[in-house]
């Protein structure tokens, strides 16, 4: 199969999940107020329910993400990554109907979309057991802190620091 027609198969697939809303990585919306009116029973999902919230992080609606204009590239990767009003927006949902917890993973990943891959692979890699020290850790938990405003990630960094200590799978110094 040629790289156009597989290109073009991929996306029949990801327009097909998206009409039947099964895809999790559907273009989400940035929106500009109106979060406090959101209720998870009549909004959810927004992409369907509620797609005059829905751009893309590139100011694009949901409506113009279309195998043509993906096709003919009025539509690239920047527009269909997800954005951190979209998880905040859905962090609050989560909230609203009582998961807690899912609604603080979502606001980790909101951070999250703010820090360069190669920095979060980075991370990942210290994070490994016996791969930082305690003060590694904590000095990206600064980091984070400081240069992304990721203070949710930077509160999981130091709260590892601690279990890790107390686990014995920090490395020494040597």
């Amino acid at each position: 199969m040629n790289q156009e027609k597989l290109v073009e198969e991929l996306v029949r697939e990801v327009l097909k999940k998206m009409q039947m809303n099964e895809s999790p990585a559907v273009p989400k919306m940035v929106v500009g107020g109106g979060e406090e009116d959101l209720n998870p029973e009549t909004d959810y999902p927004l992409a369907t329910k509620r797609p005059e919230l829905v751009k893309t992080p590139t100011g694009k609606k949901l409506k113009d993400i279309t195998l043509e204009n993906v096709l003919n590239g009025k539509i690239t990767a920047a527009d269909v990554r997800i954005t951190p009003e979209t998880l905040k927006m859905q962090a609050k949902m989560a909230e609203k109907i009582g998961r807690y917890q899912f609604a603080n993973n979502l606001r980790r990943a909101a951070e999250l979309t703010m820090i360069p891959d190669g920095r979060i692979l980075e991370i990942y890699n210290a994070l490994r057991p016996y791969r930082s020290t305690k003060e590694d850790l904590l000095e990206i938990a600064d980091g984070l802190e400081k240069d992304y405003n990721a203070a949710v990630n930077a509160n999981l960094i130091r709260e590892a620091a601690d279990v890790y200590e107390r686990r014995g799978i920090l490395r020494t110094e040597e």
